[in-house]
């Protein structure tokens, strides 16, 4: 049995800058990571030449983002891609209405401004929501208030709930009311022709990071928890448990004593959004110069809706859509060549015979992952954000929790799954760190 002042449980972005800032304060720290890779659910693939982020791709605004100082201090290539938190307009979409017409520049414009006026409301709405009132029952009281003909209440409906899907992994049914309220970007985003795997591996730097290495149980007293993995025993003053929330849902981790309601209540009531990626890779390029996207509005955007142009990143011509919430569940069960021939008679309905068949493709399936069980968590109905922070803990002083699900501000982001870390280190030695501390003697993996 080893003995340390912390374990951690996980080298995705929270556990690597736990383990970082404690290990800088002079800690023997041990990450222990049951894939054979870190990152967690940053994920690059570059196994075309080129970088494919299956999991985390952008920064969510750069404006007061501790990610924008990190990165920029890696010396990471970035590029601007400011749509990747669905949004209505912002920057030049290709939008088609539910007859596959492109819109003109007038009826853009009117689209842009009814899901402005129609957000102002639902905030209003929202506001006198309660916890155990849905997305989708908000956003039909909205709509009504509108008096909209059913075409053009019809068309932000079906954007609400693919807002959800996208922005949550799960059904508008099932997330709360005030699920997005937190949802706000401010500045550009940004995505990394590199891949985002850069910043995993260079916290990792130096570190005692232990692959292959599952953790199955924690026993904890008020002095002291022992870590058990399938191979070996830890012992240490401290633990942080940073695996994912789907995870610690389906009990894979046995927790003794059992965790106090306090922690488990939180776990139990926050959900586990299942988002997932189909990559498209073209011999040509068929969509409009100068898009971030393409969108089909309406019903027509059933069961795919949106596709973000990413050729930047590969230099090649490549399409990103998304499948989410139940769609995303659903096709975890079909083939890829099922997945995509769905996809391009989607992009065929609007493009004709003009789409090819590509070359390349790349799927993800995070809702099977038995490693992460979903894509990331949200507010489900009957939680609410206090939830996420809740779950943090600390429980007996000893057993602390940190990852995206454990933070209420900025839930289901990279740069929220690094405050947390931040925080859970900062609980641990009982002072504050500065995040400046992440890139003293690292440099860029690749």
């Amino acid at each position: 049995m080893k003995m340390m002042d912390t374990i951690v449980v996980g080298a995705g972005i929270a556990g690597l800058t736990a383990a970082r800032l404690l290990h800088a304060a002079g800690q023997r720290v041990v990450v222990l990571e049951a894939r054979d890779r870190v990152g967690g659910r940053m994920w690059t693939d570059r196994t075309a030449g080129f970088s494919v982020d299956r999991g985390a791709s952008w920064i969510h605004g750069l404006t007061g983002n501790p990610l924008t100082e990190l990165v920029t201090a890696l010396g990471m290539e970035t590029r601007e891609f400011t749509v990747g938190s669905f949004q209505a307009g912002g920057r030049p979409i290709a939008d088609y209405d539910e007859s596959r017409r492109l819109l003109d520049d007038d009826a853009t414009q009117q689209w842009t401004g009814d899901v402005d006026t129609a957000d102002a409301l639902l905030l209003l709405t929202i506001a006198e929501s309660g916890h155990d009132e849905s997305y989708a029952t908000a956003a039909e009281r909205t709509l009504a208030a509108t008096g909209w003909e059913p075409e053009r209440a019809e068309r932000i409906r079906m954007f609400y709930r693919h807002r959800t899907e996208e922005q949550c992994g799960a059904e508008a049914e099932q997330v709360a009311a005030h699920a997005l309220d937190e949802d706000t970007i401010e500045g550009d985003e940004v995505i990394f022709p590199g891949g985002y795997d850069v910043l995993p591996h260079a916290l990792a730097e130096g570190l005692d990071v232990r692959l292959g290495t599952t953790v199955t149980a924690i026993t904890r007293s008020p002095a002291r928890v022992r870590v058990d993995t399938e191979d070996e025993s830890f012992d240490a003053a401290q633990v942080i448990v940073t695996v994912p929330l789907g995870v610690l849902k389906a009990g894979a981790i046995e927790f003794t004593p059992a965790l106090p309601d306090t922690v488990a209540g939180p776990i139990a009531r926050l959900g586990m959004g299942v988002f997932n990626k189909v990559f498209l890779q073209f011999p040509e390029r068929f969509w409009q110069n100068d898009v971030y996207a393409i969108r089909q509005h309406g019903r027509a955007g059933v069961p795919w809706h949106s596709w973000y142009d990413v050729s930047v990143v590969s230099g090649e011509p490549m399409l990103l859509t998304f499948a989410g919430g139940a769609w995303g569940r659903e096709i975890e069960q079909k083939t890829d060549e099922e997945v995509v021939s769905s996809v391009l008679d989607s992009l065929r309905k609007i493009y004709g015979d003009s789409v090819p068949d590509p070359v390349a493709h790349w799927i993800t399936r995070w809702g099977i992952d038995p490693l992460a069980h979903g894509s990331y968590s949200y507010v489900a109905v009957g939680s609410s954000h206090d939830d996420h922070d809740a779950m943090a803990g600390p429980v007996d002083g000893v057993l602390h929790f940190a990852g995206e699900a454990t933070c209420g501000h900025e839930p289901a982001t990279v740069h929220g799954a690094l405050h947390s870390g931040q925080r859970a280190a900062e609980r641990i030695l009982g002072s504050p760190i500065s995040l400046a501390e992440l890139t003293q003697g690292v440099h860029p993996s690749r």
